[in-house]
């Protein structure tokens, strides 16, 4: 339930700091004076699009902030969202805030968080629902009458699952028939693919296999060499008279017999000692490395070969020899992938079962919509004939079509404005002030459906006067009862029936035009009705007249 609403510099509006209570609350004023300011307010701060026209003149933005008691429901999206504590005392209250700067800038708050204006409006959709004048002309168009018969079913679970259904047939379909239509290029593609894999397949590369190769490649390329430096190390190192082993043993004899006359001279002999040390384990080190080398001449050719085919292979595929395992592996991949697209059955049987998913969903949305239309049909009707259309029937028609994601059918809403004549389309045969009527009719009847606490009526009663207003008026106090509902109103029997009264009014201040509000005690009411009923000249009649409407709408009780 909205429970307050401040305005700053918003259109002609300076300053508005407004609390709203539960009941019908019904807000008039003279022609112009701004009656519906405060609804183009909420429609912008739950997330209309930003327009700097909105900015008073003068002011450099414009800030409005609306306050909520919220449900259930609500409640528990603004805690997945992250967007309320659960420790805070205030946790049942949505606070939103939206502020618009004269360079186009829109900033939002929900609850003192910045948020998007998806988020504000995904927490809009389960706060209120605004009923205007403009709802007469979604009344003419199918869409929108299968929207509002749809909204009065209640079955948006159904509508989700024959959506989800239709888009998976159609990928289904647009699959099959790609296939379908590629199934030459896909073939030769296909045939490609399994020379390069028969090709690579006979080589068989492994992963890691060229840097093992290259490496024992180039050791047995060069084994002749190899084995004639390692003789040569061995020879100079130890096998000699000369060897430098043997230098550097005698050296070390003497150096060692001379260092009881120089302990420097003994210091020489260690540091030789252990070279001595390093040479004989780097000579076992050697002889244990000769010993594994040899001339194998039939590995080198083997492992030759096997380099040769890498390279061939690398040449006939425009690669590198290093990423021919690669090559095999994604050559794999890609022909399973052809070959799965290429199997028509496949895809045929795939298309056939999500279009029988689509058709069983699209039958129990049908059967559903059937009876939605029944009921909206007979309580339409009943309102007509409360409305001073005695006779009128309504009929929300249903008709077969193409299956898409809104189902198997489309709605024709047909009238007959009295007994004795053919339901036709309501966009033919209703008059201005029928199809107010009967916008009016379904507006209320269809608001009994929604999830939302507050119910916003702008000027839905145009175009109707006289004992009709009179009956507007119980319905939307008889609305009230169960949600909070607001209606911008021109008729004084209508607002006879507000539990609070709201009157808009338009002065000038330092030269500029602002509207003001002011919530009406009972003396002022008659004042507001008796001017509504007589116009600027208010007598004394008009005023007994409007005491008199008052009194019976207190004593209406639905």
């Amino acid at each position: 339930m909205l429970t307050h609403l401040s305005l700053k510099d918003f259109v002609i509006v300076k300053e508005l700091s407004l609390d709203l209570s539960s009941g019908l609350t019904v807000l008039t004023g003279e022609t112009g004076a701004g009656k519906s300011i405060l609804i183009d307010a909420l429609q912008m701060v739950l997330g209309a699009r930003a327009d700097t026209g909105v900015i008073r003149e003068g002011a450099k933005q414009t800030d409005i902030t609306a306050i909520f008691d919220v449900n259930n429901d609500v409640l528990e999206l603004l805690r997945d969202a992250a967007l309320t504590d659960n420790d805070d005392l205030l946790e049942k209250t949505a606070i939103i805030r939206r502020v618009i700067d004269a360079n186009g800038r829109s900033r939002s708050w929900i609850n003192g968080i910045a948020v998007t204006a998806s988020q504000v409006k995904e927490v809009a959709a389960k706060l209120l629902d605004i009923h205007g004048q403009n709802a007469q002309q979604s009344l003419l168009k199918p869409a929108g009458q299968l929207a509002l018969l749809d909204a009065y079913g209640g079955y948006r679970s159904d509508l989700l699952a024959v959506k989800s259904a239709y888009e998976r047939w159609q990928e289904a379909s647009l699959h099959l028939q790609k296939a379908k239509d590629d199934a030459k290029k896909l073939a030769d593609e296909a045939e490609r693919l399994s020379w390069v894999h028969e090709e690579l397949s006979q080589i068989n590369p492994q992963k890691g296999e060229w840097e093992q190769l290259n490496t024992e490649h180039k050791r047995l390329g060069n084994a002749h060499d190899i084995l004639q430096a390692l003789e040569t190390a061995s020879h100079d190192l130890s096998d000699s008279d000369e060897s430098a082993l043997s230098l550097i043993g005698r050296s070390t004899d003497r150096l060692q017999a001379l260092s009881e006359y120089d302990d420097k001279l003994g210091e020489i002999a260690s540091q030789l000692s252990e070279a001595q040390a390093i040479l004989e384990d780097a000579t076992r080190e050697l002889e244990r490395y000769a010993d594994r080398t040899d001339l194998d001449e039939s590995r080198f050719e083997e492992v030759d070969a096997r380099v040769s085919l890498y390279f061939n292979a690398a040449r006939k595929f425009h690669t590198l020899p290093e990423t021919l395992f690669e090559k095999f592996e994604e050559t794999k991949s890609k022909l399973d992938a052809l070959q799965n697209s290429l199997d028509l059955e496949a895809l045929e049987k795939e298309e056939k079962q999500t279009r029988q998913a689509y058709l069983t969903a699209a039958k129990a949305l049908s059967k559903k919509r059937a009876s939605a239309a029944k009921e909206l049909s007979s309580a339409v009707t009943d309102a007509m004939q409360m409305l001073s259309m005695n006779g009128g029937r309504f009929e929300a028609s249903l008709e077969d079509c193409e299956p898409g994601a809104q189902g198997l059918e489309r709605c024709e809403f047909l009238v007959a404005g009295h007994a004795g004549v053919a339901a036709r389309a309501l966009s033919k045969v209703a008059s201005g002030g029928e199809l107010s009527r009967i916008s009016l009719a379904i507006s209320v009847i269809t608001s009994k459906e929604t999830p939302v606490d507050t119910l916003i009526f702008d000027e839905v009663d145009a175009g109707i006067g006289g004992a009709v207003a009179d009956v507007v008026g119980k319905l939307l106090k008889k609305l009230s009862f169960e949600r909070q509902v607001m209606c911008v109103t021109h008729l004084p029997q209508v607002a006879s029936y507000g539990k609070t009264h709201l009157r808009v009014q338009k002065s000038q201040d330092d030269g500029k035009t602002v509207s003001r509000l002011q919530q009406l005690n009972d003396s002022e009411r008659i004042e507001e009705l008796a001017r509504m009923l007589a116009g600027s000249d208010v007598t004394a009649k008009a005023r007994a007249n409007a005491q008199e409407l008052i009194e019976n709408a207190r004593a209406y009780e639905g």
